[in-house]
């Protein structure tokens, strides 16, 4: 019997109306005016309300080229549930209200077989939004192609660990019909997120939070999750989806296919001008094959 994982968020995050949200996605996709391309075989994408961050992340997900595709290993940080591993689905469908993405069991098996992973429960898989704010886009891109998703959580890992998942999953990202989905966003600053770091000499504050994010959005460009983990000790910045981004950093490092991650898309949901403001940054890239010429 299929195990399914609800929209839980949709209605509250998202419209849970399935004509208003294809169309929603739809018009998003169109204004980017990207093409989908064979060769991005991963992305990087925000997974905030669709309200603030649903136009960023179609210019992640505008890249994608279904007919390519069988498998999406999708990445999301854990927001509420500790674990210092990554954890996998216990459902066998995740449900949108435009349609419904089976889980590739066959995967999770070959995954739960390396003892190096937990299971999360149903309740546990509901509360995260970090996987599902990617689903809908995922439906939405591959409507008509069949498509399965494997799920992963990723908790509080160590550097060791993010390199041994990276190891793990490297074999998957050189099949070229896999695709990886990284749910990550950027930047939480105020007081009410405990980070307040400000460099004058950027101007205002929101010009400041730009340009650290852009220093960590160039250390990402260039593949390198040791360099992303300094900048990380060094400034603190509060990238919820850090542990996805190191572990598929180490992913691509450690398969043989060459891709190169690009930045496509940043913003900000607000303009932070005082002390008193806040705000959340959202950042979209593709990782695309590098195609020798």
């Amino acid at each position: 019997m299929a195990t399914v994982r609800k929209a839980s968020h949709a209605g509250s995050w998202y419209t849970d109306d399935s004509t208003e949200l294809a169309e929603e996605l739809g018009k998003w996709l169109e204004a980017t005016g990207l093409a989908k391309s064979p060769d991005v075989r991963g992305v990087i994408a925000p997974h905030a309300g669709y309200s603030y961050s649903g136009p960023a992340a179609a210019y992640a997900f505008a890249n994608i080229d279904p007919t390519v595709f069988c498998r999406v290993f999708l990445l999301g940080p854990s927001h509420h549930y500790y674990t210092p591993k990554c954890a996998l689905s216990t459902a066998t469908v995740y449900r949108t209200p435009i349609g419904d993405l089976p889980i590739d069991l066959e995967v999770i098996e070959e995954l739960k077989a390396t003892g190096k992973f937990e299971l999360m429960n149903l309740r546990v898989d509901e509360a995260e939004h970090s996987m599902e704010m990617h689903l809908p886009y995922l439906a939405k891109v591959f409507e008509g192609h069949e498509v399965k998703v494997v799920p992963i959580l990723v908790g509080a890992l160590s550097a060791e660990s993010e390199a041994l998942y990276g190891q793990l999953l490297a074999k998957y990202a050189d099949d070229p019909r896999n695709f990886f989905s990284v749910s990550s966003d950027f930047c939480h600053w105020g007081s009410r997120f405990d980070y307040m770091h400000y460099d004058k000499k950027h101007g205002p504050i929101y010009k400041s939070i730009e340009a650290l994010d852009r220093m960590g959005m160039d250390i990402i460009e260039t593949g390198d999750p040791d360099t992303f983990k300094q900048y990380l000790r060094e400034y603190k910045n509060t990238i919820c989806g850090r542990h996805p981004i190191s572990v598929f950093l180490h992913t691509l490092r450690n398969c043989s296919t060459k891709m190169k991650i690009k930045f496509l898309r940043y913003e900000q949901s607000s303009q932070c001008k005082s002390t008193r403001d806040s705000s959340v940054s959202y950042a979209s890239a593709a990782a695309t094959k590098v195609v020798d010429s």
